[in-house]
């Protein structure tokens, strides 16, 4: 992860994705120029011919693009805020951070590239955890429709007080070329980073 951030505010970034053996499989470009919320992005896996991105933005409409196995598919969808995509969601969590923490759902929409659509969320603010030995709290975050019934749902975990994202779990954007599925993820930002290569996670808390 490269982040750069002015005032406060990240606006722009990359990440690479490397294999267990340290193969570059995939790298990320981001920029929150013409939204805090949804960024300009491009997302490529070489190996297997995918990318996916938002390549446009204005108060109408979210330019969406995708291409697999060759061909690219091109979409323009309507604008519907509150509206978050890929990584813009983190910022949009932290920008609701107090209605969150007081237990209040959070309904959104969420741009989901890859399906060249966008789908009705929301999040709430389940039973707190700990991460490190200390308390942290846990968002949920899952369809905000009957969608939910097959749609997997994610959880995020926050510091509560500085509002440092712990751990994410859920669905990736990383595809396994034997299924040709998203992985499911565990990200764990622990104060201490593992070593590079192949680790193995403590168990969760």
């Amino acid at each position: 992860h490269e982040q750069v951030w002015e005032d406060g505010r990240w606006v722009r970034g990359t990440i690479d994705y490397h294999a267990p053996d340290g193969t570059l499989r995939g790298t990320k470009t981001l920029d929150f120029s013409a939204d805090p919320y949804v960024p300009l992005y491009e997302y490529t896996l070489p190996d297997q011919d995918y990318a996916e991105g938002i390549t446009a933005i204005d108060t109408n409409g979210i330019q969406l693009t995708k291409t697999s196995d060759g061909k690219q598919q091109v979409e323009t969808i309507d604008r519907r805020d509150p509206v978050t995509g890929d990584s813009g969601f983190h910022n949009f969590l932290l920008d609701h951070f107090d209605v969150l923490m007081d237990r209040q759902t959070v309904a959104f929409t969420f741009i989901a590239a890859g399906n060249l659509d966008s789908y009705k969320f929301r999040a709430r603010r389940i039973q707190d955890t700990q991460f490190e030995g200390a308390t942290a709290v846990q968002f949920k975050v899952e369809a905000n429709s009957l969608l939910r019934l097959v749609a997997p749902d994610l959880t995020v975990v926050y510091d509560p007080q500085s509002r440092r994202l712990l751990e994410y779990r859920g669905p990736s954007n990383v595809i396994d070329p034997q299924t040709g599925k998203v992985y499911d993820a565990r990200i764990a930002y622990y104060s201490q980073p593992p070593q590079p290569g192949p680790a193995t996670l403590p168990p969760l808390e």
